[in-house]
């Protein structure tokens, strides 16, 4: 119904989720999957939010608008595991939530995802914008590891 994805849109979240990898995501990168929804560090880091964690539902859904109840509870279920293993893992002081639902509501990627950040104080998260270079495959594996080793562990 308020749909934006262009018809020959080739989805890097399916991709990831099949088992692929592209030039901004590798298989390296997921730290959690369920039966109905995976997460995974980001490429796209904000200045002093490095490190940040994209939750997305397996199947293909647009946005929040589109997202069937049992797919939300996979993605919302992961975003809790992720958020407390953040808070537990990368020394940060609290972690926000957010998703975006059409151009207007800044998004830019048609797969429905949940960003979860570290926080820190006066990390000005909402005043910055993401970097415009993608962190390399060395500098996420830090955080994946991290985060890894917790879910291992737990």
């Amino acid at each position: 119904m308020f749909n934006h994805e262009p018809v020959d849109y080739r989805c890097p979240f399916c991709l990831v989720a099949s088992g692929g990898e592209d030039e901004v995501t590798a298989q390296d990168d997921l730290v959690l999957e369920s039966v109905g929804a995976f997460a995974f560090v980001s490429s796209r880091w904000w200045p002093n939010n490095k490190g940040q964690v994209l939750v997305a539902p397996r199947a293909h859904h647009e946005n929040l608008y589109d997202l069937p109840a049992a797919d939300g509870y996979a993605v919302h279920d992961l975003v809790r595991e992720v958020a407390v293993a953040i808070r537990s893992t990368y020394g940060c002081s609290g972690v926000s939530t957010r998703q975006h639902n059409e151009p207007d509501g800044h998004q830019d990627a048609w797969h429905l995802h949940v960003h979860v950040f570290p926080r820190y104080r006066g990390d000005n998260l909402y005043g910055t914008r993401h970097l415009e270079t993608t962190a390399t495959p060395d500098e996420r594996a830090p955080y994946a590891q991290k985060l890894r080793r917790y879910f291992a562990d737990a």
